[in-house]
């Protein structure tokens, strides 16, 4: 089986979001060939290579979103008014409230400039353009539009239809040929949001069918992102309702959805997905790696509390070391070890760090002569790769409790380590750290340094409780989050999904004539199909009509 892997921001560049998982997932699935088609976030990315690539991957595509690949196209005014009328249809659609009728002309106008860039060139002059400027100020003053777009001004609308464009720069691409993703079996998005959009349109056009896997949902990450962002309130409203139109738009097209837990799932069913299509995956993590403190007989420092991951505002350190304050008035020997990681997270997260060390030299001030001391000195900052902590495994081996103390959480993938590693645990109620737990640890509230504290003092007091928490934590783990569960469950799918949604291609003899029989009747299953947990149409209703957009091989093509 031929897939067609897709990324953003990640895979196969040697930095970026799931990268490690879809190495793993490619290096599992031997039996058979990948084709890459990544999309890049920053010349640093780029800059910074790629990861070694294991030999059933055949080619990589790439292509940045951060940069154009300007063709120099120019459209002829038939072509700029086809441009203006599909670009309507989508900034019609992303003004309007969210309705069935919006989400058909946001497919219509989205497709359209697809079809349009195929066959004339990249978007990136027109959809920075007066026209488009215009298109989208009449949308956005069009009577029944969205409220929150009548106040935009010109600069919003410049800097609207240039977040678009980046947005939509997939559309642009030389990856929809026979040769490439016209080619291959199955399209596999390890994210929604502008790495599927390659997916959206191999289905299209050539009807591969399009798996979609999100273990962080982007929705969400978007939402998320923008309240943060210096943006006027129409850009974001604009952007908000772009992605979230975007998100629709891939749910329903996508064959299956894999979400990575229950959170979100949830998270994608409001966003309209067809619970029929959703299936849960949990993702596959190294174990081995931390069988030796798992499997061990010594439960680590039961005065001893750890704390592992990135060093930023929603892990809410700050919570944590009031909590630790509390802890240490009612256990005079506790100790909080703070293990972050190596690499530098950029300015924001080394001024969080800064405060948080402040922080507990405030808190501690009779006892913090060194803030990054492990000594006599009841809380540390320490960096995995240190001398005090060679290997993440070393970190959770040094405690007896491991806490988290987010309160924005996805997937909680310390937790899961601390589990591999049989420690007792304390977390917040957050994303989908319950789902993980199932039991197995405490959960307490979010931003209550009371209840924090309390629970990991219950703990520390507790040595059976510590040690039978933590046997059912590992045994818990080791059953749901391994690789080899996560590559048992795609080995399936993959083959669930080629079964029922074969990619009919014309097969034509040496005359080139087609070729009679070339497709044999059982290759079209006429009933819908079901599963356990999940339905989903029959091929039949996944493929649509195949169309020839325009070939090409751009400089980011390379054979494997």
């Amino acid at each position: 089986m031929r897939i067609g892997l897709l990324t953003e921001g990640g895979y196969p560049y040697a930095t970026g979001e799931s990268r490690l998982w879809c190495d793993r997932l490619v290096r599992g699935l031997a039996q058979h060939e990948f084709d890459l088609y990544a999309l890049s976030r920053s010349a640093r990315q780029e800059a910074l290579g790629w990861m070694p690539l294991p030999p059933q991957v055949q080619r990589v595509r790439t292509a940045p979103l951060w940069a154009p690949e300007d063709d120099a196209a120019t459209y002829g005014r038939r072509e700029r008014r086809r441009f203006a009328g599909h670009f309507r249809e989508l900034a019609d659609a992303i003004c309007s409230p969210d309705d069935a009728d919006a989400g058909d002309r946001f497919a219509a106008g989205l497709y359209g400039l697809a079809e349009l860039a195929g066959e004339q060139g990249g978007l990136h002059a027109a959809l920075r353009s007066e026209v488009a400027v215009r298109v989208l100020e009449a949308a956005c003053r069009a009577p029944g539009a969205n409220s929150a777009v009548h106040a935009a001004k010109v600069p919003d609308y410049l800097e609207c239809v240039d977040l678009l464009e980046r947005a939509l720069r997939p559309l642009s691409l030389d990856w929809y040929d026979e040769r490439s993703l016209g080619a291959v079996d199955l399209c596999h998005a390890a994210s929604g949001g502008s790495a599927a959009l390659p997916g959206l349109l191999g289905k299209r056009f050539f009807g591969v069918p399009l798996l979609v896997t999100e273990y962080g949902v982007q929705l969400r990450a978007h939402y998320l992102a923008a309240g943060d962002a210096a943006r006027s309130a129409p850009v974001r409203a604009l952007l908000a309702s772009f992605h979230g139109k975007l998100a629709a738009e891939v749910y329903e097209k996508a064959t299956l959805v894999t979400p990575g837990n229950t959170h979100a799932r949830r998270w994608q069913e409001r966003c309209g997905a067809d619970r029929a299509k959703l299936r849960t995956v949990y993702p596959g993590m190294e174990s081995d790696r931390f069988a030796a403190v798992g499997e061990g007989a010594d439960g680590g420092d039961p005065r001893t509390l750890v704390w592992v991951g990135r060093v930023e505002p929603a892990k809410d350190l700050v919570s944590l070391l009031h909590a630790f304050a509390e802890v240490r008035r009612a256990e005079p020997q506790a100790r909080l070890r703070v293990v972050h990681s190596r690499h530098a997270q950029g300015a924001e997260a080394a001024a969080y760090l800064a405060h948080c060390e402040a922080l507990a030299a405030q808190l501690f001030p009779d006892e913090a002569a060194d803030a990054h001391a492990v000594g006599d000195n009841p809380v540390s900052f320490e960096e995995i790769g240190g001398p005090e902590v060679p290997d993440l495994a070393d970190a959770y081996a040094a405690g007896g409790v491991v806490v988290l103390s987010s309160v924005v959480e996805g997937f909680p993938v310390s937790l899961v380590e601390a589990m591999f590693c049989g420690r007792a645990t304390v977390s917040t109620d957050v994303g989908a750290v319950v789902e993980v737990i199932g039991g197995t640890g405490l959960v307490v509230p979010p931003r209550n340094p009371r209840a924090l504290a309390e629970a990991c003092v219950a703990l520390m007091r507790d040595p059976q409780r510590r040690e039978r928490l933590g046997a059912a934590a590992r045994a818990r783990a080791l059953e749901l989050f391994t690789v080899e569960q996560n590559l048992a469950a795609f080995r399936g799918i993959y083959l669930e999904l080629i079964s029922h949604c074969p990619v009919r291609r014309e097969v034509v003899g040496a005359d080139g004539e087609p070729a009679l029989f070339a497709n044999p009747a059982e290759a079209h299953v006429p009933v819908r199909w079901a599963s356990v947990g999940t339905a989903a149409p029959s091929w039949a209703d996944a493929a649509e009509p195949a169309h020839r957009v325009g070939a090409g091989s751009g400089p980011g093509e390379r054979d494997v």
